[in-house]
């Protein structure tokens, strides 16, 4: 390591959520720290999420009247997972969850608004949203730490595979510095040494077509992803090269909040979401009934979608969108989300029939008054209303891929563990690139809440590497 300036103490590849986290803990931790990014700017897809964070036990659910504990999470994530989830990472998740959210909080001073959401699968509300409705407010407040704390953040430096020393230990990193996703020839080839540990943090391979579609042929080209084009498999592939355990690759979430009207994530979602799943109803527009709890996981909701066939509606009144606040106009001026004046009109749009979407309607609206839905089993929350103050709000419904639930396998130190279960020496993961947390299904909110948690745990493991694998 004569070349001081390409050695650092920690490496850590990936700047979203997690990767930022176990920075901002190794530096602390006394280590001289680097964050590579392949993209020109921070945060991955971290970035263009919405900044939901999960949480059991804190204030904001004591201020809001809401009971909950890391107990009752964790079953929550088991149950959705259907039980496939590596309990000891799911609770490791779910016990630290209030301290993760009290972290970002207190110690990078990330705002939340004041309320607190119940989404699908959670049995309470328990999904805080960060100030502005996306997941870049947190990104702002973590880079803001590192340059604080003088941590240098690279860009446009791609992983291209692992160094290791004679015994094996991961030791640094080749990178191609100055790579250009539109050019794969741009840029040259270097090393970079690290004296304790690389920290693996680069996300899912969501939009990662051939490697997704091998874990799951259904996933071809006609599906599409909420993920930005550069998610994609290739440092998990050089990890898997490595030795890493693959856990659980086949399973990859599709998110059931999605248009077929729109590309990406769009705008849609934050209606479906929020309002839709929340307080309103899904139908079948070939019969105009319901047919799933809107409040069911997301694998839940997203296979009866499937089931379907087609593209469903989802329906709100006038009543959740004005008491939510959340701004619609970008949806509604790209007709994403549509808005009419009675149920007659809003069944001629779609083709659906009229008496059958009507009956669906009274037939929920008599679940709400009664406080139980006893179709579907969906929670009528304190706050619903019946469907009945047009006009109503609609938008039409198709998954798309959205999180990669498999990836690298860890133990509850973040270390990278082998096909013989036992950790490789000099490499920690958290965050989207590791698997077996989640099991067969992710519960919305649970990502933020893991990557802080696994993030900081691999940063400050790193920095004191050559102690914990002795």
């Amino acid at each position: 390591m004569k070349d001081v300036k390409n050695a650092y103490d920690v490496i850590v590849v990936g700047s979203g959520f997690a990767g930022l986290a176990a920075a901002i803990e190794a530096r602390e931790a006394g280590a001289r720290v680097v964050v590579l990014e392949k993209m020109k700017a921070v945060g991955g897809n971290s970035a263009i999420s919405d900044g939901g964070v999960a949480a059991a036990g804190t204030d904001l659910q004591e201020k809001h009247g809401f009971k909950d504990s890391p107990e009752l999470m964790y079953r929550d994530m088991m149950k959705a997972g259907l039980g496939i989830n590596h309990p000891r990472l799911a609770r490791e998740v779910a016990e630290r969850s209030n301290e993760a959210f009290r972290w970002s909080v207190d110690h990078l001073g990330v705002e939340y608004m004041d309320r607190v959401d119940h989404f699908g699968g959670h049995s309470v509300h328990r999904c805080y949203t960060a100030a502005g409705r996306t997941g870049a407010t947190i990104i702002k407040k973590q880079v803001e730490k590192l340059k604080e704390l003088g941590v240098e953040i690279r860009l446009g430096v791609y992983l291209k595979t692992f160094v290791q020393d004679p015994d094996g230990r991961v030791c640094g990193v080749e990178v191609r510095e100055g790579y250009d996703y539109r050019d794969p020839e741009a840029g040259v080839d270097e090393v970079l040494r690290a004296r304790k540990a690389v920290v693996l943090a680069t996300g899912g391979f969501g939009s990662d077509l051939p490697f997704r579609s091998v874990q799951d042929p259904r996933l071809t080209a006609q599906v599409d992803t909420t993920n930005k084009p550069f998610a994609t498999a290739q440092a998990l592939k050089e990890a898997l090269r490595l030795g890493a355990a693959p856990i659980h690759l086949s399973h990859i979430q599709l998110g059931p909040w999605t248009s077929p009207d729109e590309r990406g994530f769009g705008d849609g979602p934050v209606f479906a979401d929020y309002i839709v799943f929340l307080y309103g109803i899904i139908v079948d527009p070939a019969t105009g009934r319901r047919f799933v709890n809107e409040l069911g996981d997301r694998k839940a909701v997203s296979d009866a979608i499937l089931a379907a066939g087609h593209p469903c509606i989802g329906i709100a009144d006038e009543a959740p969108v004005k008491a939510q606040g959340w701004d619609l106009s970008r949806a509604l001026d790209k007709g994403v989300v549509r808005k009419f004046g009675d149920l007659k009109e809003l069944a001629a749009a779609y083709g659906v029939p009229a008496d059958e979407l009507t009956a669906a309607v009274e037939i929920f609206n008599g679940c709400v008054v009664k406080g139980k839905d006893e179709e579907f089993g969906k929670p009528i929350l304190p706050d619903a209303a019946p469907l009945a103050r047009p006009p109503y709000y609609t938008m039409r419904l198709w998954p798309k891929v959205h999180y990669t639930m498999g990836g690298v396998g860890i133990d509850i130190n973040a270390r990278v563990i082998d096909l013989d279960l036992k950790p490789i020496p000099g490499l920690f993961a958290a965050g989207e690139v590791t698997g077996g947390i989640h099991g067969a299904c992710r519960l919305g909110s649970c990502a933020i809440t893991e990557c802080l948690v696994f993030g900081r745990i691999a940063g400050k493991n790193a920095a004191v590497s050559s102690e914990l694998q002795a």
